[in-house]
């Protein structure tokens, strides 16, 4: 299992997680997802909801 993904939407580099004791951690890439930047998630594809429903103006459920 990998420490860190980059996560991307709509070919948009949206940010890195990466893994630490508590899950993987947001590194938003651009202010588009300044939001999301320092959420902890489960993992990578958790944040990559997150980033996505952030991107189409849907509510996005922080994880931490």
């Amino acid at each position: 299992m990998s420490d860190s993904y980059v996560i991307e939407v709509s070919s948009q580099t949206a940010g890195i997680v990466v893994r630490d004791r508590r899950g993987y951690q947001f590194f938003a890439a651009s202010h588009l997802f300044q939001r999301l930047e320092g959420q902890i998630f489960r993992n990578a594809r958790e944040a990559e909801r997150a980033a996505r429903r952030l991107l189409t103006g849907q509510p996005v459920l922080m994880a931490s």
